[in-house]
């Protein structure tokens, strides 16, 4: 019970500290679950993150779900989840209630302006900290780069840059990385 407990505090404030969406709490769900708590470890945090973009929904809801999952199963997942959830709701039913007077009032917009500056913050530190746990080869190097610039430059929906980053992640490493070190075992 204490497991569920802290699973839920641990996610509650997660929810209620992040503002800008499910790719600025990436940062600090890594803090508290990956590097303080040590629930799981850095490559399953970034299969969490694959897989939380890969499926349906809000990468928020799906990584509490995914971590409540693996640290308390159903209940686990249940709790995580109520906890992510909960101050957005919150704070969306209040905020429902007064947001004509509510975004009319100009320290609001200065407010939103330096919320949005520390978006970007978080969510470039995010990027740092997944860069150092990727394998750096040219594969790695040029998949990133043609997806970063058909992702800003055309029109191309960003699930099927997913899909075709790990259709070709597979053939890499069953194709040509096996067959390399197959050959390289053959020459010895």
């Amino acid at each position: 019970m204490n497991k569920l407990l802290d699973l839920f505090w641990t996610y509650l404030k997660i929810g209620a500290f992040t503002f800008g969406g499910g790719y600025a709490m990436i940062s600090l769900v890594q803090a508290e679950i990956v590097d303080k708590k040590h629930w799981i470890d850095q490559k399953e945090f970034m299969d969490m993150i694959a897989i939380s973009q890969a499926t349906p929904g809000v990468i928020a809801i799906n990584t509490a779900t995914f971590v409540g999952y693996n640290i308390a199963g159903f209940w686990g997942s249940l709790v995580a989840t109520l906890g992510v959830t909960i101050p957005s709701f919150i704070v969306i039913a209040i905020i429902s209630q007064f947001i004509q007077a509510f975004l009319a009032l100009e320290w609001v917009s200065y407010a939103f302006n330096g919320i949005r500056a520390g978006i970007i913050v978080l969510i470039f530190d995010a990027v740092i900290k997944m860069k150092r746990s990727v394998e750096i080869n040219a594969f790695n190097i040029i998949l990133g780069l043609a997806a970063f610039f058909l992702a800003t430059f055309t029109d191309i929906n960003v699930v099927y840059l997913i899909l075709i980053g790990g259709i070709l992640g597979i053939i890499w490493q069953i194709y040509i990385v096996k067959a390399y070190a197959k050959t390289e075992g053959e020459k010895k």
